[in-house]
């Protein structure tokens, strides 16, 4: 079955940065799209950002656009997101997805 496992958040300050990854394991993972999401507390779900198969083409959302860069290692059957500047409206739990599935999230936390 599709299994995705988040990792990388952590707490950090103001501008600082973070690199998440998320492992994927039950799927052709070189065949589909990933993204992330992520869920700020008391807030819904956001769409963050989207890498295509090949990893040649992605998109933001435009709260992230030029700080967030998402890539991806099909042999590794890896997605990553780097996160810079953070900022303190970034804290929230990070979530992978791909084929409708998402893990179980990592928590990220800006605060000085």
């Amino acid at each position: 079955q599709v299994q995705l496992v988040e990792s990388g958040g952590g707490l950090v300050q103001p501008g600082g940065s973070l690199r998440l990854s998320c492992a994927a394991s039950g799927f052709t993972f070189s065949r589909y799209s990933m993204y992330w999401l992520r869920q700020a507390p008391g807030k819904g779900l956001e769409w963050v950002s989207r890498i295509s198969t090949g990893g040649g083409s992605t998109i933001y959302a435009d709260s992230v656009k030029g700080r967030f860069t998402i890539s991806r290692d099909n042999a590794k059957k890896m997605v990553y997101l780097q996160m810079s500047s953070l900022k303190v409206e970034d804290t929230a739990v990070y979530y992978c997805s791909g084929l409708g599935s998402w893990g179980q999230g990592t928590q990220v936390t800006v605060s000085s």
